[in-house]
């Protein structure tokens, strides 16, 4: 593929995800599980047409695949295409991802380590994670409160619509876990 077409198809992911943000927020699961899928898919196809370590199509993509209301096959993927360690903060996010999607908490814990950062919200995010593999429910409760904080404070967000994406798919692996916090504000959607 021709250099154009990893970023044509990275604007298409977004697009697509921006929509089912969309669904979500106004409450229409189904539609929402369907384009967050298509998201996963075109995120996929972005990673595959992309230069070597362009990672945050992999955390993109299983970001779409939880919120699609799986994400295990994206997980596996990525467990596959990142292998058992990383080698930047990115790639150590999209395996940490991937490993709690999978249940592997000790992989998750171990990739936190790699997600060293200057930028806090990162290091909010690598703190959640780290909390969630742990099972510490404060730690994890006062991260996740942290993160939704600071993306209803953003003048930006990613797909131009406000939606505390981390947050919300955080709480989607907190919830088997029994460590969901459920917080409100108008850029999280009522998880069922």
């Amino acid at each position: 593929m021709a250099a154009t077409d990893h970023r044509a198809l990275l604007q298409e992911a977004i697009a697509i995800e921006r929509s089912a943000q969309q669904a979500l927020l106004r409450g229409d699961a189904a539609v929402s599980r369907e384009r967050f899928a298509a998201a996963a898919e075109r995120y996929r196809a972005s990673w595959e047409a992309a230069p070597p370590s362009s990672y945050g199509r992999l955390v993109g993509m299983v970001k779409a695949g939880v919120l699609a209301g799986h994400g295990g096959e994206e997980a596996a993927y990525v467990r596959e295409a990142v292998g058992d360690s990383c080698d930047s903060s990115p790639g150590c996010y999209a395996l940490a991802l991937a490993a709690l999607v999978q249940g592997d908490d000790e992989a998750a814990h171990a990739a936190v380590a790699g997600m060293a950062t200057e930028d806090p919200a990162f290091a909010r995010t690598a703190v959640a994670i780290d909390a969630l593999a742990r099972r510490d429910a404060d730690g994890y409760a006062a991260a996740v409160r942290g993160i939704v904080s600071d993306f209803e404070e953003r003048e930006r967000h990613l797909t131009g619509i406000p939606f505390a994406d981390t947050a919300v798919v955080l709480e989607r692996l907190a919830r088997p876990r029994g460590l969901a916090v459920r917080p409100s504000s108008a850029l999280m959607p009522v998880l069922g």
